[in-house]
């Protein structure tokens, strides 16, 4: 490994030079590895094949990459089971190959975040390996939640928490103890009151930080820390005297305390790195918790992901989200689609009201012209967004994946989560032809749809008015037009039933929610729109489902 990135260079302490706030505006894609491109070809996506695929991130104009974890992992949730956090898993490829994945990107002028899973382990992590082995009174099951069971001979579940997968939250093990994992059994939970594991993350952090990369994303940033004495959930009235309108293993108070001590480590660092955090809460207020000054610098926005698309409850989602973000002086973040919901050109292709996992196709005109219009409303908020890889590409959900190649744990569990995240986990299409449409050389681990050789990256590269050729034309116009990216608030315009417009400087956004074209004043030169518009007269008529940008300042 090169000095730059060697396991433990020296560190620098931050300059007024390095605090360049990036990361309030930027455009961040997450890549998720085992999709994204196969470097080996053994259809399985790897680091070497995303170094591979910096130019077309850097040509498409975002600021940063989020890798998906890659760490050493048994793969019981797609590495979201971790084994070894200082190891890259050899499907993946090796340290080298991630030193030199993040020594590319930043050569292209990317930056680097990846995954960091603190909420649990893989039941093949050391610890835990020697926690069952040891038995009870083992100090290394302090470092997890071990605890008898209830009933006669210990036969119950210690509580009635429910796994998210589905189940029990609670495994017994051969010697009579339960352990707690709120998500896969291969999953257990770290006890965060313990001091050790504190001391570990904190040593993993400084790792990561000092091979080079930018941040890290937190999985399950809500769930580090459980009610005290994991009392059972009972009914919503006694959760609710647990003062957390969720569940007493999510969102509690004693998180923050982590993250503050996290945020002490990364202003250690130059170059300004950051931390996003994964946490699922009852409202956005909540959510701006974990962005105080001195905690993490952005939350995704999931409240926002999860809106219709409807002009009146994105705009009450958009006020909501400023609102609550101000205070705290934290961007507000928007994203439509990630590795865990279904895409939103096929969301947006269902009726409204059905989550954010749909098993049906809809219509998939009408899905890709709104996601198309959802994206440019997106990009115009102020704040910083979130691309899910393949979105550029106006992909859809694969939803008639036979069952025997599905791949998703919940899948197999038959209860909580609906097991369906295969479907925004096909790998992508980069050519018109090939096994896999340029993704790999040996086919690709879930299979890929025929008409996505019409959505490669090959066929939408200088295709007029393709979804491609839009998003790089809405990165370009973001980065050239200072009234688009940070800041804290809109001013709303009037506009007809169904049309959400604001104002931004010398920028203005109008999108029409609507199935009809509707009319509306025109605000200088169009800059971009996802549909075709008309101008006459100092009016423009928007088609359906249509969002479009104009600029005053020419």
């Amino acid at each position: 490994m090169s000095q730059q990135h060697s396991a433990a260079p020296a560190r620098r302490l931050v300059t007024v030079a390095d605090r360049r706030d990036w990361w309030r505006d930027a455009v961040i894609y997450q890549v998720y590895p085992r999709s994204f491109a196969d470097g080996n070809g053994d259809g399985m996506g790897d680091l070497a094949g995303v170094r591979s695929r910096l130019p077309y991130l850097r040509d498409l104009g975002v600021d940063a990459v989020w890798l998906s974890p890659f760490y050493a992992s048994p793969q019981a949730d797609a590495g979201y089971d971790v084994a070894d956090y200082r190891e890259v898993d050899p499907m993946f490829g090796s340290l080298l190959d991630a030193d030199a994945l993040i020594r590319d990107a930043h050569a292209h002028g990317l930056r680097v975040i990846v995954d960091l899973v603190p909420n649990h382990s893989s039941d093949q992590h050391e610890w835990f390996k020697r926690a069952l082995a040891e038995g009870p009174g083992s100090p290394l099951r302090e470092r997890y939640h071990f605890r008898p069971g209830k009933g006669e001979n210990g036969e119950l579940p210690p509580n009635d928490w429910e796994s998210i997968f589905g189940g029990p939250a609670w495994t017994r093990v051969p010697d009579g103890e339960w352990y707690l994992h709120l998500f896969a059994p291969e999953q257990p939970d770290f006890n965060w009151e313990h001091p050790a594991v504190g001391d570990e993350f904190r040593s993993i952090l400084r790792f990561w930080l000092d091979m080079g990369v930018d941040g890290f994303r937190i999985d399950v940033a809500h769930g580090l820390v459980k009610a005290e004495g994991l009392p059972d959930l009972g009914s919503h009235d006694q959760v609710r005297l647990l003062g957390n309108d969720v569940m007493p293993f999510f969102d509690q108070d004693g998180v923050h305390a982590v993250y503050r001590q996290w945020r002490r480590i990364l202003d250690e660092y130059s170059g300004e790195r950051i931390f996003v955090a994964e946490a699922w809460t009852p409202t956005v207020e909540r959510t701006a918790n974990y962005v105080r000054p001195d905690e993490l610098h952005q939350a995704f926005n999931f409240q926002y992901l999860a809106t219709a698309w409807d002009a009146e409850e994105l705009r009450t989602v958009i006020d909501r989200t400023l609102d609550a973000m101000r205070p705290v002086g934290a961007p507000a973040t928007w994203v439509l689609s990630n590795h865990d919901v279904t895409r939103h050109a096929t969301r947006f292709a269902n009726p409204p009201g059905l989550g954010t996992q749909i098993r049906s196709a809809g219509d998939r005109e009408l899905g890709l012209r709104r996601a198309r219009a959802a994206t440019l409303l997106m990009l115009a908020l102020p704040g910083s967004a979130y691309l899910y890889q393949g979105e550029e590409l106006g992909l859809p959900d694969v939803v008639d994946l036979p069952d025997e190649v599905r791949q998703d744990p919940a899948y197999f569990r038959g209860a909580g989560q609906d097991g369906f995240r295969d479907g925004c986990r096909v790998p992508i299409p980069w050519t018109r032809t090939g096994s896999s449409y340029g993704f790999g050389g040996g086919g690709s681990w879930l299979p890929q749809p025929p008409a996505w050789a019409e959505l490669s990256v090959e066929a939408q590269t200088g295709a007029p008015g393709s979804t491609l050729e839009l998003y790089r034309a809405a990165l370009r116009a973001r980065r050239a037009h200072p009234d688009l990216g940070a800041g804290e608030s809109v001013e709303w315009l009037r506009a007809p039933e169904g049309v959400l417009a604001f104002r931004r400087g010398g920028f203005v956004c109008a999108a029409n929610t609507t199935g009809k074209s509707v009319t509306v004043p025109s605000h200088g030169r169009v800059l971009l729109s996802s549909g075709e518009v008309t101008e006459a007269d100092g009016e423009t008529k928007v088609p359906a489902d249509t969002t479009v940008w104009w600029t005053t300042a020419d």
